[in-house]
């Protein structure tokens, strides 16, 4: 991962002329070293975890850590989506994360999409909480999912749980859109839910987790895909191509990449690295961004735009318009975080 790979990668990739700006809409922050609590990654170790061995991203992830991973990229602003601190803690993440957009010229983070659990007693008054903090434009709660395709997943939680739907119905009240991450075989049903819900932003995950890229697999995707696209809404997040077992599959990530922006279009898309997730099954973000623009060739630098920042600007309601008085790798560098 050097200045140079990127400039070699922009060189073979872009327009003649064209310059990429970014907003990277989905990364993870935590620091294992402060006060924050993130069970997942600093006490137990979860077995099921989608795509497998993720020991070498449990250590602390700041910006400091981001901007190195990303040099060589004009990354302009991003924004954090929630990263399962403890459920204790869910209105101290965004104030953590505030804290860090301050250090960083407010840009990194300069949103945040938070958690609240649909089913927990005290939703209301915790999306209330997040509602007085300005840096949080979204919810991210997760349905509970059938363990494979074939499976049904039934009872408390699911996308067919009448009170847990009514977490959704509840966004409403505070201008939030929902960040929707199932796997693939739950995209028509989530289609379903939301054909209820025409108003509500909703922004799909990681391509719709294609984690089969056998045809069977892939025909259920774009399935469930175009089914959520026809909802005017509902937008999708370029990002997080990794396989199980660590895997980084470069042919059919570029199909995914190119399938996803022909189902959504690209004003109807935005970039995400999913750092530092991202780089349990990539070689590092290089090969992230050379694997999208590989499958974004099509697009002229209008799409380009959309693709890479101007989606996201709409969707989760960012002025890129002011600068900040120093350059977020500037301010970053300069905290000792």
């Amino acid at each position: 991962m050097t200045v140079e790979a990127a400039r070699r990668i922009r060189q073979a990739r872009l327009p003649e002329g064209y310059e990429l700006r970014i907003v990277d809409a989905h990364h993870h922050f935590w620091d294992l070293d402060g006060d924050g609590h993130w069970p997942w990654i600093q006490d137990e170790y979860n077995e099921d975890f989608f795509l497998g061995d993720y020991n070498a991203m449990r250590r602390t992830f700041l910006p400091r850590e981001y901007l190195a991973e990303t040099a060589g990229w004009d990354i302009v602003a991003t924004v954090h989506c929630e990263a399962e601190r403890s459920r204790s803690e869910q209105v101290a993440e965004d104030d953590f994360l505030q804290r860090l957009s301050d250090a960083t010229g407010g840009r990194l983070p300069i949103a945040a999409v938070a958690h609240v659990g649909f089913l927990q007693p005290d939703r209301d008054e915790v999306l209330a909480a997040h509602a007085q903090r300005p840096i949080v434009r979204g919810i991210r709660s997760k349905p509970v999912i059938a363990r494979r395709a074939g499976d049904s997943a039934t009872g408390t939680g699911t996308l067919h749980d009448p009170q847990w739907v009514e977490g959704i119905a509840a966004l409403a009240a505070h201008g939030f859109s929902w960040d929707l991450r199932v796997p693939y075989y739950h995209l028509s049903e989530a289609a379903d839910v939301l054909a209820d819900f025409p108003e509500l932003p909703v922004v799909v995950n990681h391509c719709g987790l294609p984690l089969d890229r056998s045809d069977e697999g892939l025909r259920l995707w774009r399935d469930g895909m175009e089914r959520l696209a026809a909802l005017p809404r509902t937008v999708v997040k370029v990002s997080e191509l990794g396989l199980h077992r660590n895997r980084w599959d470069r042919p059919s990530n570029e199909v995914v990449v190119r399938d996803t922006l022909a189902i959504f279009g690209a004003d109807r898309a935005l970039f995400a690295s999913n750092l530092p997730v991202a780089t349990l099954t990539a070689a590092d973000f290089d090969e992230v961004m050379d694997t999208i623009l590989a499958g974004a060739a099509d697009l002229d630098a209008d799409g380009l735009d959309a693709l890479f920042h101007r989606t996201a600007a709409r969707v989760y309601r960012l002025d890129l318009s002011s600068p900040a008085t120093e350059s977020p790798a500037t301010a970053a560098l300069s905290e000792d975080h």
